[in-house]
């Protein structure tokens, strides 16, 4: 019966000398970051609606992984404003089919965020450029024809949400 609680404590010792931490506990943020604000994106790229998914995205992300932290769109009485700008969308067609038409299309994505506190108006968080990006594909049968241009502008703007809050979050 000894031994078992002995292996126990030697296992936990060794996990916290070589550096594991759970995901979505880490100490980036300050602690007295209760309300954070993320007001919809700016859109300088132009592209309809580009920046509601990615603001949605960032939101649910915060929402998932950020326990404790209460979100909103408004920043007024936030402790923290996260903003952000999509300054560029491009969708280049980057496979052909044998009648030379476009049949896979790349979309990258470029977006600048930041974090900064209120309350000292210090600067959490800065990158001014972040690029993702996604592909889709066209149907060959005109009839079942469905443009996958946002369901994959989703995967982008939820793969964006999830490296950004990791990055905060984690401080990685």
């Amino acid at each position: 019966m000894f031994k078992p609680i002995l292996f126990a404590i030697a296992l936990m010792l060794l996990v916290e000398v070589c550096g594991y931490k759970q995901a979505g506990k880490g100490k980036a943020l300050p602690p007295e970051i209760k309300i954070l604000a993320v007001p919809v994106f700016q859109n300088s790229s132009l592209k309809y609606r580009v920046e509601q998914r990615f603001t949605k995205a960032v939101i649910e992300e915060v929402l998932k992984r950020a326990r404790g932290i209460h979100v909103t769109t408004n920043p007024e009485g936030a402790d923290a404003v996260l903003s952000g700008d999509i300054r560029s969308f491009r969708a280049v067609g980057s496979t052909l089919d044998q009648q030379g038409r476009t049949r896979v299309w790349e979309v990258r994505i470029g977006v600048a965020v930041t974090l900064r506190d209120t309350n000292t108006r210090k600067i959490l968080y800065q990158n001014a450029r972040i690029s993702f990006e996604g592909e889709y594909e066209l149907s060959d049968d005109p009839q079942s024809f469905f443009n996958e241009e946002n369901p994959a502008v989703e995967r982008v703007a939820k793969d964006f949400a999830q490296s950004l809050i990791s990055t905060i979050l984690e401080g990685k």
